[in-house]
């Protein structure tokens, strides 16, 4: 069934901070166009040597500063914001969105993904204008992960994931 391109289109963004999830990575990695990859600690650490800049973590600061001009470009956009989840490297976004921009030319995939270049635009402004800024040249990985929410169980469960899910890792990860 196709999407009109005026449909309500809900996303689940996720971007890494700079340097902080390489491909490779223990955690496991996506591969683009071919999903997710086991570990390879050759690779990361290839990958590792090739940096031009330290790896990027937020601060408490850059996460707030970050989830508020997310909150505020959604409510400035009319987007239906879920939930947010900045963590020290890595975003989550959770938003419904109508990508349609009414040019005859416009693909509903391009508005996709300029929903999550927006987010990440703004976030980037914000974290070099804290107390603490962010000097690197890249602050974010390139991309994303972008995936489509269907339906409402979908929807709370990534919200669960988003909200409270990260949180109870962290304290299982450090007891």
């Amino acid at each position: 069934m196709a999407n009109d391109a005026n449909d309500p289109i809900t996303l689940f963004i996720t971007w890494t901070a700079y340097g902080s999830w390489l491909p490779g990575d223990a955690r496991g990695w996506k591969k683009w166009k071919r999903g997710e990859q086991q570990p390879q600690p050759l690779l990361e650490d290839w990958c590792k040597d090739r940096m031009k800049e330290d790896a990027v973590l937020l601060d408490e600061q850059h996460r707030e500063s970050v989830e508020a001009v997310i909150r505020k470009h959604s409510q400035i956009r009319g987007w239906e914001l879920h939930a947010v989840s900045v963590r020290s490297n890595h975003v989550h976004v959770v938003v419904t969105v109508v990508p349609k921009t009414g040019n005859n030319d416009y693909r509903a995939a391009d508005g996709i993904k300029r929903v999550r270049d927006e987010l990440k635009a703004n976030a980037t402004r914000v974290v070099r204008r804290c107390e603490n800024p962010i000097a690197n040249a890249k602050v974010w990985t390139k991309g994303g992960d972008i995936q489509f929410v269907d339906t409402d169980d979908d929807l709370e469960q990534v919200m669960i994931y988003v909200l409270e899910a990260q949180d109870r890792m962290e304290r299982d990860k450090w007891g």
